[in-house]
């Protein structure tokens, strides 16, 4: 959803409050894609501070479908995102990229929402998701999910001083 900026420019101190809907199904991140399963409108308040600056506060809560980082099974995560962050018009992109000011949710004076809640998302996803604490994980040998069972592949670890012995060996078999 968009939300135009340009019916606050005409009185300092001016707020509005937005109820928006996002449109986003997926979330993109930089570990991969993850399905949106449930999401909540956004409730974003914005205020003209003057000198076309305009300070958001907001919140919603989005449910993600994310893998455990030990045996893959799907897991619904809930995201509280807490939205605070100040908008200043007065700069030109080249301003924005030398000071750090990745604002690329904001073209012109449309407020693009989806993206300030992705950019959120991306901040507070965690950095473990585990489908439960004592999860098992997979064999990483044969891919069994060792939470609903065992496999026969053999678990031992070898001394790495017969690293050699081993290595003559899987030779030996090769021929």
């Amino acid at each position: 959803m968009l939300i135009n900026l340009s019916e606050l420019f005409s009185v300092e101190g001016k707020a509005k409050t937005y109820t928006c809907d996002l449109e986003m199904d997926c979330f993109h991140s930089p570990e991969g894609d993850y399905e949106v399963v449930d999401k909540s409108p956004v409730v974003l308040e914005i205020v003209n501070e003057g000198n076309r600056v305009f300070a958001m506060r907001g919140e919603g809560e989005v449910i993600l479908r994310i893998p455990c980082s030990r045996c893959l099974e799907p897991v619904e995560v809930p995201i509280h995102v807490e939205i605070e962050d100040k908008i200043d018009l007065k700069l030109s992109d080249e301003e924005r990229a030398r000071e750090l000011n990745e604002q690329f949710y904001v073209s012109g004076y449309n407020l693009d929402v989806d993206r300030l809640v992705g950019n959120e998302l991306t901040l507070n996803l965690p950095m473990k998701v585990l489908c439960r604490e004592d999860c098992k994980g997979i064999c990483n040998r044969c891919g069994t999910n060792l939470n609903y069972g065992t496999c026969d592949c053999d678990t031992r670890s070898l001394d790495p001083r017969m690293s050699v012995i081993q290595d003559i060996f899987k030779q030996l078999k090769e021929v």
